[in-house]
């Protein structure tokens, strides 16, 4: 079942994307890399800044999470994530679908260019990846985040028709 997040399950939200973010240890950048990968007060932020979180639940558990977030004329794919366990099992391209049903018009996706899985995912979907100078241009345009992590990042994007 896919559902919005709700209010009382951040620690679950947390627990998630920390499990599966083990799987960037040792493969994004060593100064980037920091535990717990998302932090309380990280999370409570996203939240602040308009992310919407969707949920992937299974046998009453929160096996999968996958943010969205609308920025000016785009909207932002943020934080996907799925529990190890549960992973290779349709959960996040669910979630992604989802999502994507809800959109109309270009879709944003920043990733880690050395989180290959991670871009073949969105390639699979749909996604085109952008060029560097195009992904260092959007990245500064609808992310705040440090410059270190945008020499690291690539961004892939999807125009939906409107439906």
């Amino acid at each position: 079942m896919i559902r919005r997040c709700r209010d009382d399950e951040r620690a679950a939200i947390l627990a998630l994307v920390n499990a599966a973010a083990q799987a960037y240890h040792g493969v994004i950048p060593a100064d980037r890399w920091h535990e717990p990968y998302m932090p309380a007060q990280e999370l409570d932020e996203e939240l602040a800044a308009g992310v919407e979180f969707w949920g992937y639940e299974a046998g009453g558990q929160l096996v999968g999470v996958m943010g969205i977030q609308p920025v000016r004329d785009v909207d932002l794919i943020r934080h996907a994530y799925v529990a190890p366990e549960a992973q290779r099992r349709g959960i996040g391209g669910a979630l992604l679908e989802h999502l994507l049903a809800r959109i109309d018009g270009r879709v944003l996706v920043g990733t880690w260019a050395a989180a290959q899985w991670a871009v073949d995912f969105y390639l699979r979907h749909g996604f085109a990846q952008a060029g560097p100078e195009l992904t260092a241009r959007l990245l500064r345009e609808y992310w705040s985040i440090p410059e270190r992590q945008i020499a690291t990042s690539v961004v892939l994007e999807r125009e939906l028709a409107d439906r």
